[in-house]
């Protein structure tokens, strides 16, 4: 389990901002399999919203629908302001989408792949090299630039491949999978670009088979189990749903120990180890009050730890999987 003190920061993109994306009863099926069974989302603008879920679970079918590639078979859903059944054409000029695989043409150059994007978006052509020449170096790519795409690294495609997707300036970008298959140092690396992306006001509808990934980025998290949502709420709030969280006090000192034991309430003991486990929240009133305790009976820890369930507990505990999220099917 993770050990905190503190939870991370998040911003300020809250319930109350702005809504990018909205969807209220979306339902996908393909035969008698039910995908989406009804779904609600809301996703403030300015902020990365992250879906979980196990493998099949409906994650790319639902932004495959939400990005106007495929059409729900109920619901409603609106997309920076625009009704996705109404106006699909508005919410195309509106997303940016990478998907699990790359959409960089490897027999190119990554220059001629975001000239080829500017294109698309019907830039002229002095538009169109300057925004792929400010992409480029945005995204480290100068060097590389002349270079036939299929001699980039995992980390390079990806890079490009969200180059070429800012082409357009989409307010909002949905990264399905972004980083599977990339090394630990790329993977950070792309997490670093997605934050600079969210700061200057862009949302990011985030799927991920990582859930490090999740915490690491996301103000909100969905996890999707069963074709519906078995939870939402940000990292914190979804670990605090999984029991087992606790305080860890550990003592040098066997007589305070001793004293500790006595003073603490629904205390687990380990006298071998000198250590006593206190059942928490991890919310800073639940510190409080065992710290309140230790200073009415003039106690101090040696050693004091915030145990909290992580993201991992939380899918296990809610979708019943026995292994974390692989690459998904649909």
């Amino acid at each position: 389990m993770p050990s905190s003190v503190m939870p991370t920061p998040r911003r300020s993109g809250g319930p109350s901002a702005p809504a990018a994306v909205t969807a209220v009863g979306l339902r996908k099926s393909y035969g008698d399999k039910v995908v989406l069974d009804g779904i609600d989302l809301r996703i403030p603008a300015g902020s990365v919203f992250a879906l979980l879920g196990p493998n099949g679970a409906g994650k790319t079918t639902a932004v495959k629908i939400l990005s106007t590639l495929i059409t729900a078979d109920g619901g409603q859903a609106q997309v920076a302001g625009h009704d996705l059944a109404a106006d699909p054409q508005a919410v195309r000029a509106a997303i940016g989408v990478t998907g699990q695989f790359s959409a960089v043409d490897g027999l190119i150059t990554g220059e001629e792949n975001m000239l080829l994007m500017a294109d698309l978006h019907h830039l002229s052509k002095g538009e169109g090299r300057r925004v792929a020449a400010e992409l480029l170096a945005r995204f480290d790519l100068v060097e590389a630039a002349r270079k036939p795409a299929s001699t980039y690294s995992g980390g390079m495609k990806r890079r490009l491949d969200i180059a070429m997707t800012l082409v357009g300036s989409p307010r909002i970008i949905f990264l399905d999978e972004p980083t599977t298959g990339l090394d630990p140092r790329s993977r950070h690396n792309m997490w670093q670009i997605i934050r600079e992306l969210v700061s200057d006001g862009v949302t990011v509808f985030l799927t991920t088979q990582y859930l490090e990934e999740a915490d690491e980025l996301a103000d909100r998290i969905a996890v999707l189990n069963d074709g519906r949502i078995a939870a939402e709420g940000s990292a914190e709030e979804l670990k605090r749903l999984i029991p087992g969280g606790h305080v860890r006090l550990r003592f040098a000192d066997p007589a305070t120990y001793r004293l500790a034991a006595a003073a603490l309430r629904e205390v687990t003991r380990d006298d071998d180890s000198l250590t006593l486990q206190i059942p928490s929240d991890g919310t800073q009133r639940a510190l409080r009050t065992v710290l309140d305790q230790l200073d009415s009976a003039g106690i101090e820890a040696d050693e004091l730890t915030v145990h909290t369930p992580d993201l991992d507990d939380v899918f296990f505990a809610l979708t019943g999987t026995d292994q974390t999220p692989k690459e998904n099917v649909r």
